[in-house]
């Protein structure tokens, strides 16, 4: 069996939280969703528990930070080309989302950064084949060297 993710993520409106994400293609899983929590299908093997704030608070005795303020975890995903970034991003968007700093461009790798809308951040990112083999100085190296 392999290994599942499950990423939890404390909400101020749960049916906001939802449409943001099935906004992005997910699924909502109805077996692990009620009126405190939506069980959010990212793939087979990832999942996002957002829980409204009063709820997630029964999980731990530490203070749940507000992800508008103050920054715990980004979780970022790969993409197939840096169109699928920016497409996944466009999707974000407009489900309510907001895009907290521009596009980083270093060469070998694209990323862009979205926030859903209680502030927790999500990453997406594309890199090129080439320098996930050969690792990024390397291929960076090349690409000096070709022009």
């Amino acid at each position: 069996m392999s290994t599942k993710v499950f990423v939890n993520l404390p909400t101020t409106d749960l049916e906001r939280s939802k449409a943001f994400y099935t906004g992005l293609g997910c699924d909502i899983s109805p077996e692990f969703t009620d009126e405190n929590a939506a069980c959010v299908v990212w793939s087979e093997d990832i999942y996002f528990m957002v829980l409204k704030r009063e709820f997630f608070a029964t999980f731990t005795d530490k203070p749940i930070a507000d992800p508008n303020e103050s920054v715990q975890v980004s979780v970022s995903f790969s993409q197939d080309s840096r169109e699928a970034v920016d497409a996944i991003i466009a999707k974000g968007l407009a489900a309510g989302g907001t895009e907290p700093k521009p596009a980083q461009d270093y060469g070998f790798m694209y990323s862009r950064d979205l926030d859903d809308p209680d502030g927790n951040s999500l990453g997406f990112l594309y890199m090129s084949e080439e320098a996930v083999e050969k690792g990024p100085e390397a291929y960076m190296a090349e690409q000096g060297s070709a022009s």
